[in-house]
């Protein structure tokens, strides 16, 4: 529309012409709206409320009289309010880049004097103060030109070749590099003890790889020479039952060969030893009775045919011993006592002869049956049995 202005959100339009504004202002102050303005009769500038910025190099001198170079910059703005507008206006609005250099040239008077009360260590370290007691210095100062201070920044602190701040932080230099060194010693005495420990790890894990490596090795190896001795062995313990199989069966027929070797030859060997025996001692009392008889004049005749069968009767009973079903119970000893036996009822059926016939013809011989049975029968009272196809008797025997 023709003559409706309106201002930029961070501007302020001042409109010039008419009736003053408040306060007495020369101008009427529109903000965040438009304005009917009549053309030729009112005139209109536009005044910017943005963030501006002013940059301060400044040569200080300290409390110690030690001379620094002080970068700042410093964030400002018109005011928003309607007095501070009408103050930036009247002072800048014809040439409103005068606002930055303005606002360096006040800041940089009250770095100046602050920095002048103030020792090098307390600017080096304590900044935000001097910021602080600058901007409170210089706010009223400010205010009456309308402008409004957000921020003040030290950017740098140099005191050129004097090397005055160099000196100041060279113990804290020291100090850091000293605790850098130490950082740096750890961390590589760090990187080095877990490079050895991953070393050591990795050999570790060689190490059990190689064995379970061996062990499987070794216990496949163990399997196939299991595998190849299976038969081997099987054949082996096969051959070795056989043999032992076959010397329980030597074993066996050994000890069978024996007992018939037993039964064939040393049994009738040693009943034919003692059929022997018995001939012999009869034969003796034979020749003891013969001499007896010799001796004796009573009787010759009868004791000559009785000495004559003496030898038929023992052997008549001798002879059954080769087909007599014989239980030894005490070896060669049981066999003489059998024999022994024998003789013994030899005697018996001579005495038994001798006393029929001495009744009959009045008289004996005297001593003769008692000394053959002295002599045999000693041996005739251990124990022995025997049974034979020959019959024997202890009664009367008759005589042809």
């Amino acid at each position: 529309m023709l003559g409706y202005r309106v201002p930029a959100p961070d501007e302020a339009m001042l409109i010039s012409g008419g009736r003053r504004g408040l306060g007495g202002a020369p101008f009427r102050v529109v903000t965040g709206h438009g304005k009917f303005v009549l053309p030729v009769f009112r005139k209109t500038r536009f005044l910017t409320l943005a963030m501006c910025e002013a940059e301060v190099s400044e040569k200080c001198v300290t409390r110690q009289g030690i001379a620094l170079t002080v970068k700042a910059v410093i964030a400002f703005k018109v005011g928003n309010d309607h007095e501070s507008i009408v103050n930036a206006g009247q002072r800048f609005l014809s040439d409103q880049d005068q606002m930055a250099v303005l606002t360096g040239r006040i800041f940089a008077g009250h770095l100046r004097s602050i920095i002048g009360s103030m020792t090098v260590e307390e600017i080096v370290t304590e900044r935000q103060k001097l910021a602080t007691e600058v901007l409170e210095t210089s706010k009223s100062e400010m205010a009456k030109i309308g402008l409004t201070v957000d921020s003040l920044q030290i950017q740098s602190i140099d005191d050129g070749d004097t090397g005055y701040i160099d000196a100041m932080s060279a113990p804290h230099k020291a100090a850091i590099q000293r605790q850098a060194q130490i950082a740096q010693a750890q961390a590589t005495q760090a990187s080095v003890e877990a490079q050895q420990v991953a070393a050591r790890n990795q050999a570790e894990y060689a190490r059990q790889t190689a064995v379970v490596q061996a062990e499987y090795n070794a216990e496949v190896d163990r399997a196939q020479a299991q595998a190849a001795q299976a038969g081997p062995l099987a054949q082996a313990h096969a051959q070795q039952e056989v043999l032992a199989a076959q010397t329980e069966l030597a074993l066996r027929a050994a000890e069978l060969r024996q007992q018939q070797l037993v039964a064939e030859i040393v049994k009738p060997a040693e009943a034919e030893a003692e059929r022997i025996r018995v001939l012999a001692v009869a034969d003796a009392e034979r020749m003891r009775i013969q001499a007896a008889a010799a001796a004796s004049h009573d009787r010759v005749a009868l004791d000559r045919m009785l000495i004559d069968q003496l030898p038929q009767i023992v052997k008549e009973a001798s002879a059954g011993l080769s087909g007599a079903n014989v239980n030894v119970l005490n070896g060669a000893d049981g066999l003489s006592e059998i024999a022994a036996g024998l003789v013994s009822q030899g005697l018996t059926i001579l005495d038994s002869v001798r006393k029929n016939l001495g009744g009959e013809q009045g008289g004996e011989v005297p001593g003769a049956g008692l000394a053959l049975r002295g002599q045999v029968g000693g041996k005739g009272g251990r124990g022995a049995s025997s049974s034979s196809s020959s019959s024997s008797s202890d009664g009367p025997v008759d005589i042809d």
